[in-house]
Parts: structure tokens; sequence; C-alpha cells
């Protein structure tokens, strides 16, 4: 069963308690051992989770909420793995993830199963999905094929390096953006200055973070921000009218998968800082 999270306006998220933010947008509880843990939200009816196969198998199944006959009937799907050495086999056919490496599987798959290597040491499968009109290609892309992107400075605390993983100039898609941002040493700001996309939302998840760091995830109206908590692998949903941006008290890494109305990666509503309350 999924975990369905139901959209919520602008005009009343601003005046959501710390609980209430928690409990509409972040993500935790992700990568118990031996589950497939996915949450679904009705902003562009992404779904965000993990598989975390240990002792046996698992088998990515489609429920009610989606109602299709199996889970890719209709959708596309996005898997990076940022644990230890896995298989993903789809349809009988194998595609071992290092840690690092992503996955685009295409529309039309019927049996998507995940494996690890070392059930000691599992694979840790982050997945995004979206629905899809057309059966594109599965794609494997080694983080080193992924398209980096250099920003930041080290002035302004905020360099590092976007991989775009599923993006037009790694493979083709239907709506599913992804790709992850690694920040440098003694950096700890990402997406400052922050922006908006009304034609896109994102989930984003942020891991790579010692158990007693967190990072300040920044959302809301540029005029009405708020603040989550986050800790070492956790989500949360960022709507298309809220900012997205974050600071840690250490470096992190985090993955943002995108999905909407366009795939054009600079189309951003920027907000000048002084903007911002």
């Amino acid at each position: 069963m999924l975990d369905i999270r139901y959209a919520s306006s602008n005009k009343d998220a601003k005046h959501f308690d710390t609980e209430r933010l928690r409990e509409e947008f972040h993500i935790n509880g992700l990568f118990q051992k031996d589950e497939i843990k996915l949450v679904y939200s009705h902003y562009d009816r992404i779904i965000a989770g993990s598989a975390c196969p240990a002792d046996k198998e698992l088998k990515l199944e489609a429920g009610k909420e989606i109602g299709a006959e199996f889970f890719l009937e209709r959708r596309e799907l996005g898997i990076i793995n940022v644990g230890a050495p896995g298989v993903v086999v789809l349809d009988g056919e194998e595609y071992q993830l290092d840690s690092r490496d992503g996955l685009y599987v295409g529309m039309g798959i019927k049996d998507v199963v995940f494996k690890s290597e070392n059930p000691e040491k599992p694979a840790k499968f982050y997945l995004n999905s979206a629905p899809a009109h057309k059966a594109y290609p599965t794609v494997k892309i080694n983080i080193k094929d992924a398209n980096p992107v250099k920003l930041g400075t080290a002035e302004e605390v905020n360099k590092r390096t976007i991989y775009q993983f599923v993006h037009p100039n790694v493979c083709q898609s239907c709506q599913l953006l992804m790709g992850m941002t690694l920040l440098e040493e003694g950096s700890v700001w990402n997406t400052m200055p922050a922006h908006t996309h009304d034609r896109r939302m994102e989930v984003y998840f942020y891991f790579d973070m010692k158990d007693d760091d967190i990072v300040f995830h920044m959302m809301g109206e540029p005029k009405e921000t708020r603040h989550i908590i986050m800790r070492n692998e956790e989500a949360v949903i960022s709507p298309s009218w809220s900012i997205h941006s974050g600071v840690g008290t250490s470096k992190y890494t985090f993955i943002w998968g995108m999905v909407g109305e366009n795939q054009t990666f600079t189309d951003m509503d920027h907000i000048d800082k002084k903007d911002l309350l």
C-alpha cells in the first residue's frame, strides 16, 4: 500500500505548524530492511520511495491506488542506488547497479525486482516514478555517464556539482527528470539564490550525512518561507509554488526528482535574496 499525500494549497500551507508541515511534506522511514516504502503525492502524481532488499528479493507491485495491473503499465521509473552493490531485474534482464549508479525504466516493463549482492551490506535503491505517455528504452546511467554541471563558489559556501541522470542530455523520458547534487567540502548551501517553477514540482532526498548533522530545508512561497529539519536519508516534497533550498551543518548530497509540464531544466523563476521573507 502507498502512503498517500494530498496536495495542499499555498494559502493553507502558510498556516501550518511544524507538525503539520512534516505530516504533509516530510518523508522518513526509508530503506527499511527487506521492505519497499512508497509515498504517492498528488502534486503531479509523483511516487517517491525506496527498496532495500537484504535477505529476500523485493518486487515492485501495483496497488489499488494507481489502478493498474502492474506498476509501470502507465508509468516510468528512475532508480539511483545509494547503498552497496545490487541488481535490478526488469522482465528477467539483470542490471547491476553499484553505489551512485542510476537506471531509467520505461513504461511497459511488467516485472521489477530488486536484489542485493551481499545481504549483510544491502543495496539502497531510491525511487522516483511519474505517469508516462510513451515507452522509452531502459538506460543504465553510471555517475560517470551523467551530465555534470558545476555551480557555486567557495565564498558563497555553495560549491557543488549537479549530475543529471534522467535528463534530455542523457536519456529520453516522458516527464521525469532526476539527478544528484554533490556539495564540496566546506560548502553547505544548495539552490540559493532560490527559485520556483510553477511548471514543475520536485522531491529532494538528502543523504551522505552524519548521524548528528541536519539540513534546514527551506520551503514556502518566497514571502512566506518555512523550514523543515532533514536528517540522513530523508526526503521532502516541494510543491510548484514553493522554493526549495537547504543549508546543512556539514556537507551533504541530495537527489532531486522533477515532474510536471516541461523538461526544461533552466525554466526557473529566480528570486532575489532581498525579496525573501
